[in-house]
């Protein structure tokens, strides 16, 4: 899908704890830096539907499993993407353009942890939401075939 790009990690194993690679500057998908957070999402829960509309996010799954599902709107039909991340499912780095809605579920037993590295200061003036159920698209429509 325009606008989002699914980046292998490396994760490195080491006998007294791993090394999670995330993002450097000399990436392809690094634009500018604005900041970094973490958020959590307990197993079985489910956040979103958030649209940024000048942030670009870098989003890392360190621990847990985190479900992705990220809806085009901007066409003439809904294209839609779907992803699992995690350091033992598919450890990548999720690239989201502005512009796209998306939605994230914890898979992982208890906490599931997103890091994301931000293009810009989060500012709420920049974004849109939706609820989960909603007359454009519901979260729950697409059962995915990678969980």
């Amino acid at each position: 899908m325009k606008g989002i790009t699914l980046t292998p990690l490396q994760l490195i194993e080491g006998e007294k704890g791993n090394v999670l690679h995330a993002l450097k500057a000399t990436d392809a998908e690094f634009s500018s830096f604005g900041e970094a957070y973490f958020s959590t999402v307990n197993s079985g829960n489910t956040k979103g539907w958030k649209r940024h509309n000048r942030m670009v996010m870098n989003l890392i799954v360190p621990e847990g499993c985190i479900r992705f599902v990220i809806i085009d709107d901007r066409g003439r039909s809904l294209e839609v993407f779907e992803t699992v991340l995690g350091p033992t499912t598919n450890y990548s780095r999720l690239t989201i353009e502005p512009g796209l809605w998306v939605a994230f579920q914890g898979m992982g037993e208890g906490v599931n942890l997103l890091l994301n590295i931000a293009s810009i200061p989060h500012d709420p003036n920049e974004t849109d939401s939706l609820p989960l159920d909603n007359d454009q698209f519901n979260y729950n429509n697409w059962n995915s075939s990678i969980l």
